[in-house]
């Protein structure tokens, strides 16, 4: 038996979410049937981080084993034929015995996009937050930097997924504008040791406060203060989300 290790790409709009649930589209279940089809064995496969609906990744790891022989290269050929479209293996290893991509990542990075120009962008409906009015990028990015480190972030937990701990470490966010031809467009790049259930969307729903002028900045750090999910902003909405890549030792 080997370890195989996948990078995966999907585009997360008609799924509901990574883990399979009986009677509805997941990317695991269309994942696990094609490698089942091609492997000849039932696979269960592990991934980084269970996205949820609508959500999408760029660079999700998944983890499984198998008996098959079939070397690393025919394998991602072989799936990348048999999956659909919205979704494709960038890169299929070995992986040491053992191999955990939940336990053994060392950080994981997300982007969250928001489009606030006076127009919808119909090209980036599933893939950005269609905002009605301008945010002030600059003040976000600014009360962002709070976040910066070790903190208890249970502000920006959904309920649903509690975890045993909700300290986590973040050691870069960043909202920046877009330039010329993307001037509408806000990206929030957040990497940290972890997160919790719908952390990044609560905290750019939070920091769209701040940007519609509504909060200032100071606010986001009186929210962290509090640990409790009340008293931060709404939950951003999942199509803006990407998984952008998870790093290991």
């Amino acid at each position: 038996m080997r370890t195989i290790t996948l990078t995966l790409a999907y585009d997360g709009t008609d799924y509901a979410g990574w883990q399979v649930q009986p009677g509805r589209r997941t990317v695991q279940g269309v994942l696990e049937a094609a490698l089942e089809k091609i492997t000849g064995e039932p696979v269960r496969t592990l991934a980084s981080g269970r996205t949820d609906a609508g959500v999408h990744a760029l660079g999700q790891v998944v983890a499984f084993r198998t008996a098959t022989h079939l070397p690393e290269e025919v394998l991602r050929r072989a799936l990348n034929a048999e999956l659909p479209r919205d979704v494709a293996v960038r890169d299929v290893a070995r992986a040491a015995d053992g191999f955990h991509p939940i336990r053994d990542a060392l950080r994981k990075r997300y982007r969250y996009i928001i489009h606030d120009g006076p127009v919808r962008d119909v090209f980036r409906r599933r893939y950005a937050w269609q905002y009605p009015r301008r945010l002030d990028a600059d003040a976000m990015h600014r009360a962002a930097q709070c976040l910066l480190g070790t903190h208890d972030m249970a502000s920006f937990q959904t309920s649903g997924a509690e975890r045993a701990s909700t300290v986590r470490t973040i050691c870069e966010i960043a909202v920046r504008r877009g330039e010329a031809s993307d001037r509408h467009v806000l990206s929030t790049e957040v990497e940290a040791d972890g997160f919790l259930y719908n952390m990044v969307r609560a905290v750019v729903g939070t920091l769209v406060e701040i940007g519609r002028g509504a909060r200032p900045e100071g606010w986001l750090a009186e929210v962290l203060s509090a640990r409790d999910r009340r008293l931060a902003g709404p939950t951003a909405p999942p199509q803006g989300l990407v998984l952008v890549r998870v790093d290991y030792s």
